[in-house]
């Protein structure tokens, strides 16, 4: 952690943060209205959109009901992106929430804010190369981790001496996509090396595009005459991607595997129930829009990090980010109730069109 940094954690008042950042938030700033600009990265991943942003704005509305929350969506143009973090500047923005569209195009962006004085709190997405206050977002690597757990799993229940094995990666770059595969391949390398695992594709998907997927994966199918056990993906637009590809090229349920989702999209778990999908590492986008407002709040007011929430840092290649890492819970059809327990769909939803399945039959 840079020295810079170490003192904006450890003495909180709005002077000392001024003195130390050069940012005057504080709490006139709250009290007064706020300007929050929340910037989305795409669309192409559909739970920034969807919930993540009404979560957000509400979650704020609780805190600070003065305050606005302005979203705008980077639409996976990181160009786009600084243009639209520059109007906010201009507009008055009190705290950049930021979810970049290209970690590695995102420097300027951040430089903008910080030469404007404007604090900067990166929510999910890293940004390479620039100031920011705090990171909020999943354990990256216990996601990946719980992919290739699940992953092994399945491969070591296959009554084959190797398993042929597509890699269907996130967008190359991110901090995000490079712990998903540092975390699948604690389970997926031991398996290559002991010749058990043969990776027959792999691919990065540029902004996530689940359209992108799809097309990796029938090529891939194509290229291999169908010679593949396991698509193994990184969220749940490249899972939803392969499942596609299945579906268009008429494979079957069961025939190929697809598991590594994340994000526990209604999609993607009805996937779940129907069987075409084997897991989605499920996030609680609600107790990430608690962390992300209580410590939106901190920033503004000029007080220290919440400290139930900072438990770790992350290091973007500028300085040592105090992160607010949150847990995550891998969903498979063992464990689907899980999502609705936690409010986030009913039964009636999932089950529908798949009323015929044992787990619905269970529970309808």
């Amino acid at each position: 952690m840079t020295q810079k940094t170490k003192t904006r954690l450890t003495l909180g008042s709005a002077a000392v943060a001024l003195l130390a950042t050069g940012f005057a938030a504080g709490p006139a700033a709250a009290e007064d209205g706020a300007k929050v600009f929340f910037m989305l990265p795409n669309s192409t991943t559909i739970r920034f959109e969807r919930r993540d942003a009404p979560l957000f704005v509400a979650a704020m509305a609780e805190r600070l009901p003065n305050a606005e929350v302005i979203v705008q969506n980077g639409e996976g143009d990181p160009t786009r992106q600084q243009r639209l973090v520059e109007d906010a500047l201009v507009q008055g923005a009190d705290l950049i929430v930021y979810a970049s569209s290209d970690a590695n195009l995102a420097a300027g962006a951040l430089l903008a804010a910080e030469d404007a004085s404007v604090p900067v709190m990166l929510y999910e997405h890293d940004s390479v190369g620039g100031r920011a206050e705090a990171h909020v977002l999943f354990n990256a690597l216990a996601v990946g981790q719980a992919q290739g757990a699940r992953a092994a799993e399945l491969i070591e229940a296959m009554d084959r001496d190797i398993v042929r094995v597509a890699r269907v990666m996130g967008n190359q770059g991110e901090y995000g996509t490079a712990q998903y595969e540092i975390g699948q391949d604690q389970f997926l390398q031991p398996l290559i090396d002991a010749g058990k695992v043969e990776v027959v594709c792999e691919a990065f998907t540029p902004n996530w595009d689940p359209t992108l997927a799809q097309t990796f994966a029938e090529n891939c199918l194509t290229r291999t005459g169908g010679g593949v056990d396991m698509f193994l993906g990184m969220n749940d637009g490249t899972t939803g991607g392969s499942v596609a590809a299945l579906i268009s090229q008429g494979y079957g349920l069961n025939e190929i595997v697809v598991t590594g989702g994340q994000d526990a999209t209604i999609e993607a778990v009805k996937y779940i129930v129907q069987g075409w999908q084997d897991n989605t590492v499920f996030k609680d986008l609600r107790v990430m829009a608690e962390g992300a407002a209580d410590v939106a709040v901190a920033i503004l007011d000029g007080d220290d990090l919440p400290a139930q929430w900072i438990n770790g840092e992350v290091n973007n290649g500028f300085m040592d980010i105090p992160a607010a890492f949150l847990p995550v819970n891998n969903i498979t059809i063992d464990n689907v109730a899980d999502v609705v327990d936690a409010g986030l769909y009913t039964w009636e939803q999932l089950c529908d069109g798949a009323e015929e399945t044992d787990i619905c039959k269970e529970n309808m």
